[in-house]
């Protein structure tokens, strides 16, 4: 997980963040938030590419580690 405060928003990164979790199994990503320039905030779950609502950091880190509990249910 990093997630760092940039000196100022962007039309990038509008909430002044950049952020990048990736939770990997048997060295592959099985899950990744980030909000990498060009394609703002998302969400990979497997190989499924999705839009993310990014609202604060909390719910940031409460929703990545939901998803990776919800593995534990397949």
């Amino acid at each position: 997980m990093v997630i760092w405060r940039l000196p100022e928003r962007s039309e990038s990164w509008p909430h002044g963040l950049k952020y990048r979790l990736v939770y990997i199994r048997d060295r592959a990503r099985v899950i990744g938030y980030d909000n990498e320039r060009g394609k703002g905030d998302h969400k990979h779950l497997g190989e499924r590419e999705a839009p993310y609502h990014f609202t604060d950091v909390r719910t940031l880190l409460r929703d990545f580690w939901a998803d990776v509990r919800s593995l534990d249910d397949d």
